[in-house]
């Protein structure tokens, strides 16, 4: 599969006349708890030439390139990316974290060793405690919820904890989610 989402980052470089700096897997298999059903949520960071960003008129900053039963590929504009980390929006350090990665540049490298200067923990705790909750409410009113969805809370839960504990955002929570299963062993 990750060759078809190589092919796929690189027609899109192709057809949007883009250039992908980083491109991730984002959700339950960057994770590890995906189910045999899970699709691939492909998420990346992508520059247009110089003289895109030299117009006055405005212009997307997001690529919604496919979402079907297999895959959900979407990007970002650098400079929406970049504002996201300036506001410390905790799904960009996510993807910056993610244990899978498809493609990565040099230019991202940068990107990557300044991002925890910006990170803010009170916000990525709000941000995580807030998808726990909404996770609560919208699924857990029911008589049956299904077993994923426990993970759905858990998983943010888990990640509000570590960034209080830590005080950090590392791809060390990443990997202890995946190592620990989510057991704690």
């Amino acid at each position: 599969m990750k060759d078809i989402i190589c092919e796929k980052i690189a027609e899109i470089e192709r057809r949007e006349n883009v250039r992908v700096l980083h491109a991730v897997e984002s959700g339950s298999r960057a994770w590890g708890f995906e189910s045999p059903d899970s699709d691939f949520d492909v998420r990346f960071i992508y520059v247009h030439p110089k003289e895109f960003y030299l117009r006055l008129d405005k212009t997307r900053d997001v690529i919604e390139w496919q979402l079907d039963e297999t895959l959900d590929i979407n990007g970002w504009d650098l400079q929406k990316a970049l504002r996201l980390i300036h506001s410390s929006n905790p799904t960009i350090f996510e993807w910056n974290n993610s244990p899978i990665i498809y493609k990565t540049t040099p230019e991202w490298e940068y990107m990557r060793v300044a991002m925890p200067n910006y990170f803010s923990i009170k916000s990525g705790a709000y941000h995580y405690y807030s998808t726990a909750m909404n996770t609560y409410i919208n699924y857990f009113k029911g008589e049956t919820v299904k077993l994923k969805k426990y993970f759905y809370i858990l998983r943010p839960l888990l990640a509000c904890k570590w960034i209080l504990h830590k005080k950090l955002f590392r791809r060390c929570f990443f990997r202890s989610l995946r190592t620990q299963n989510l057991t704690g062993k």
